[in-house]
């Protein structure tokens, strides 16, 4: 980030420099160029004095961005001697490229005052070569230094109009991905801690079945283990090089999360439909989180209820049906909410469609998934 901000500002200082040393070229006078000319003083002859004119009108300009009001000050200044010894050099030009450059980088408090002092030089050159010219010139000159100033302003805003919608774009990502790895951890969390609190509670009644009693705590570890690995999976997406490829649920670990709910003590009828797709891309990834978050909320609120889970995979959709029969009881209830408004989201922003609540039978939660 630094080094990127550093080789900005050299290549900025590199083309402030050679618009400079462009302009003091155009300036001499083997090449025969004439710049503004403010009323009909005859062009006094290019001298040792036109030279410093014509630097103090173009130096500043390798400074604008640094010192943007000093800058534009000194050039005013060269111009004014410029109008006023008559030397009506190509310098001049430098005056409106400083002016944008002013309207451009000078601070909200220093532009009034600024203003009003170029304003006061003009008019002092004005009144100094007023014989020179029609006040009908003066005025026209006048509006075209003030469009110059007008036009830095603008970009000015634009720029600070862009800069807060970058920061507002980057303030919904940041909020996007809090969120997200808000519902990540509700999933893993939830699932697996609610795994490993059933399958303790069944290892408690088998204490005089002991083959019994090792599967159950031999299951509890498996989740565990599970658990922790999940985790640190999500604790890896904090890190910008980290590659999240291939480390997302798919649709091939539903056979495991299911075995994984029968060990803590839930019935559950798994059935599949259809060829999975090859490459359902995010589609695996919420129909994996659909049916987690379905059978954890199962264990949670109707614990021992048979539960049914029907995945059938089409050419273009996954639909998702899972119920817990004879179970009314919203799986949302005393919960934090993040799960089941999660999912909706998760499959609305894919373009599917997602409903959860009791039917007749049970309590059911159904969705459609592209995939």
């Amino acid at each position: 980030m630094i080094s990127a901000l550093l080789r900005r500002a050299r290549s900025r200082n590199v083309m402030d420099a050679s618009a400079t040393i462009l302009l003091l070229v155009l300036c001499l006078p083997a090449l025969g160029t004439s710049g503004t000319r403010l009323g009909e003083l005859p062009t006094r002859p290019f001298d040792e004095w036109a030279l410093v004119v014509v630097l103090l009108e173009c130096l500043p300009l390798a400074t604008r961005r640094r010192w943007p009001a000093a800058s534009i000050l000194v050039t005013a200044l060269g111009f004014g001697l410029d109008q006023a010894l008559a030397y009506h050099t190509l310098g001049g030009t430098a005056l409106l490229l400083g002016l944008v450059s002013a309207g451009l980088h000078v601070g909200r408090r220093r532009r009034w005052l600024l203003k009003a002092l170029l304003t006061a030089c003009f008019i002092g050159l004005a009144v100094i070569a007023r014989e020179a010219d029609s006040p009908g010139g003066w005025l026209l000159t006048y509006l075209l230094l003030a469009a110059a100033w007008i036009v830095g302003s603008r970009l000015r805003a634009a720029r600070a109009l862009e800069a807060e919608r970058r920061l507002r774009a980057a303030e919904s990502v940041r909020t996007t991905e809090r969120t997200r790895i808000a519902r990540e951890l509700h999933d893993i969390v939830t699932h697996h801690v609610t795994a490993m609190v059933y399958q303790a509670e069944a290892a408690r009644y088998l204490a005089a079945d002991p083959a019994r009693l090792g599967s159950t705590l031999d299951a509890v570890t498996g989740t565990g283990r599970q658990a922790i690995t999940d985790l640190r999976h999500l604790l890896d997406l904090l890190n910008p090089d980290h590659d999240a490829a291939g480390r997302e649920p798919t649709i091939g670990a539903l056979d495991t999360l299911v075995a994984q709910t029968r060990d803590a003590g839930q019935p559950i009828e798994f059935t599949e439909e259809g060829t999975r797709t090859a490459a359902a891309g995010s589609g695996e990834f919420v129909t994996y989180r659909v049916v987690q978050e379905a059978l954890t909320n199962a264990l949670k609120y109707a614990h021992g209820r048979p539960t049914v889970v029907r995945v059938v995979y089409r050419e273009k959709r996954i639909t998702v049906r899972v119920e817990t029969v004879g179970t009314s009881v919203s799986s949302g209830a005393g919960g934090s909410g993040r799960g089941l408004a999660g999912l909706r989201e998760r499959v609305e922003t894919l373009g599917g469609t997602f409903a959860a609540g009791p039917d007749g039978h049970g309590f059911v939660v159904t969705a459609e998934i592209p995939a």
